[in-house]
């Protein structure tokens, strides 16, 4: 016994030399742990970087969706393409999945706040022509001292964007820039609600239409060659908005820069029509605090445009329709309505027999109604109304040879779509929404009688009778916000 107590007490007494020689070796006073605070500066969710002053936010959402009838993803009308020709290439369903992840920081400083926000997805698409995965940036800015730099709503947008109140991605008849487009921003705040901002904004990714040399055109289907230029200038936009508690007004203008390339785009010595200027102009509204309900809104926008047609048409949706139908016409083989959208056109070889630029003429109605049934229900109503107008002399320079001359044809072309929805939301609990939507597009074109048409993807080269045409869609969705 004796000999198990010498040897505990001499390696407890070991334990308590090598420990006291390790604490000679540390400092006298450990350093603080610093733990993550909540910064309630800039509302719920920030936190404060550990060592910094900086405040931080995670955000994001994961959305799962179905389109049903529909050309694309995200309720796309089924209005060219495959969907369009109704033929057995077209899916009747696409699916999505989608993962948002954003991050928002904010550092106070002498000269005002210090921003940043990054916001990207990850989707995977089946479905319509994709089948696979897909990174996307939405946006990507640095704001200060009134300044926006990066990719970032446009300062010509409303608040709602291209979404007065619907899922779809697709109903035109305004601006649509949910995806954020590069800029060099200046807002001022006037105080009570009211701001001015001025911006250049590249007009590349999603505010060029098309620019048609008919020259090269060789079937209606198709005016010619698309000859658009290089950027040279940005899109230069300006806005004036009033926010108050009833709602908000807005007006906006964007001027854009009509560049063609070359009458002939494989020779340079060809020569190009001269640059020209075209334009756009909107005005918003947006109503609150209704009798219909707490919560209930109208959002409204009017744009029009002049040589740029995406501030109508907005950024996503193409820059041709063709939807195909059953015939009423003996000796046809199917009905047709065709549209085609251009910031201008022009014609001609070279600059001895080509003509300028003809201005495309566009203007549009876009908004919805959006009522809560409950704190768990909701409803939205949406339309639009978007109408394309070629000149006189742009007519002439599309149709010539293109069916001007066809007995029993009257060449237009101009065309309308017109379009109504509904979407009914049910947020059983905070953050998840499951919805349902549907959709009609109508196509109005303005051609009208039977021409002979070249083949086209699946289509005969036969005769078609063109004829207005309508096209339902729909959406189901699940989304979770955190």
């Amino acid at each position: 016994m004796n000999i198990i107590k010498q040897l505990a007490l001499g390696t407890a007494a070991a334990v308590i030399a090598v420990g006291s020689a390790q604490a000679a070796d540390l400092p006298l006073k450990a350093k603080a742990v610093e733990y993550v605070k909540v910064c309630s500066i800039y509302g719920a969710g920030f936190y404060y970087i550990p060592g910094t002053d900086t405040c931080i936010k995670l955000g994001g959402y994961l959305r799962a969706d179905v389109t049903l009838a529909g050309g694309a993803a995200y309720d796309m009308p089924a209005w060219n393409g495959n969907a369009g020709q109704k033929n057995r290439l077209a899916n009747d369903y696409i699916f999505r999945s989608r993962q948002d992840i954003n991050i928002d920081t904010r550092t106070a400083t002498e000269y005002g706040v210090v921003r940043t926000f990054f916001d990207a997805t990850f989707n995977w698409t089946s479905g319509d022509g994709i089948a696979g995965g897909t990174l996307g940036v939405y946006y990507a800015f640095i704001q200060f001292a009134g300044f926006t730099f990066g990719k970032a709503v446009s300062q010509f947008d409303t608040p709602w964007t291209g979404y007065p109140g619907n899922n779809t991605s697709f109903l035109i008849g305004g601006y649509d820039d949910v995806t954020g487009i590069n800029q060099v921003s200046y807002t001022a705040e006037f105080g009570n609600g009211v701001s001015a901002s001025i911006s250049l904004e590249d007009q590349t990714s999603y505010l060029q239409s098309a620019l048609y040399n008919t020259s090269g055109a060789s079937t209606f289907l198709a005016y010619g060659t698309n000859s658009y230029a290089g950027t040279s200038v940005p899109d230069i936009v300006g806005k004036i908005r009033v926010d108050q508690a009833w709602g908000l007004f807005q007006v906006s203008a964007a001027a854009h820069q009509v560049r063609a390339s070359y009458y002939n785009t494989a020779n340079e010595t060809s020569g190009h029509p001269s640059d020209t200027w075209g334009y756009a102009v909107q005005g918003a509204i947006s109503l609150k605090n209704l009798p219909t309900g707490p919560g209930d809104s109208i959002n409204l926008t009017a744009t029009y445009s002049n040589g740029a047609t995406r501030y109508v048409l907005g950024g996503v949706s193409p820059n041709s329709f063709a939807i195909y139908g059953n015939n009423s016409i003996p000796g046809t083989y199917q009905s047709v309505a065709f549209g085609v959208a251009a910031d201008g056109v022009f014609a001609g070889a070279n600059n001895l027999t080509g003509t300028g630029i003809e201005k495309t003429g566009a203007w549009g109605v876009r908004g919805a109604f959006n009522h809560n049934w409950n704190p768990y229900w909701s409803t939205s109503l949406f339309g639009s109304y978007t109408k394309l107008d070629y000149n006189g002399t742009a007519t002439a320079l599309i149709c010539s040879g293109l069916g001007a001359n066809v007995a029993g044809f009257t060449c237009n072309p101009d065309f309308a779509i017109s379009q109504i929805g509904t979407v009914t939301r049910w947020t059983p609990v905070k953050g998840l929404t499951l919805s349902g939507e549907v959709m009609y597009t109508y196509l109005d074109q303005a051609s009208s009688g039977v021409l002979p048409l070249t083949a086209a993807a699946t289509k005969p080269a036969a005769a078609y009778e063109f004829k207005d045409q309508g096209v339902w869609s729909g959406n189901l969705r699940v989304q979770r916000n955190f």
